[in-house]
């Protein structure tokens, strides 16, 4: 259970971080910085590594607590009144966080489809819209 619980905790202060990678990931496609996309790509790529095996051991120890079909509240529920309130709490709170970052993420993959669409209609052209009469 210390270690289920101590993996949330580690998340809850990743997902600040990955947010703010995010950000930086956004501002620099938005400027055209290419050169800051590497190393804030490489950075939330290992970031976000490091929260999928949070996320593997997770399943892994709730699978453990309350069998393989087990769920982060029925694993809660073996806390005492206060140390579960205080978990469900700070998991809303991760989902949230996990929510959010995900609107973020779509918003840089978007922005940068975009921006590799038009860079290839700038390069090679576009295709004719309309066929000559």
């Amino acid at each position: 259970m210390r270690l289920l619980l101590a993996g949330i905790a580690d998340d809850l202060q990743a997902y600040p971080q990955l947010n703010d990678l995010l950000q930086q990931q956004f501002q620099a496609a938005l400027r055209h910085k290419a050169a800051e996309l590497g190393p804030v790509a490489e950075a939330i790529s290992t970031l976000v590594d490091t929260m999928q095996e949070r996320r593997a051991l997770r399943v892994a120890l709730v699978q453990r607590l309350v069998g393989p079909n087990g769920t982060m509240l029925q694993a809660f529920a073996l806390l005492k009144n206060a140390a579960r309130e205080r978990m469900e709490a700070d998991w809303n709170t991760l989902e949230q966080a996990v929510i959010g970052c995900k609107v973020l993420s779509k918003r840089n993959g978007d922005l940068l489809v975009e921006q590799y669409t038009i860079m290839q209609r700038v390069l090679h052209g576009e295709e004719q819209i309309y066929a000559p009469a």
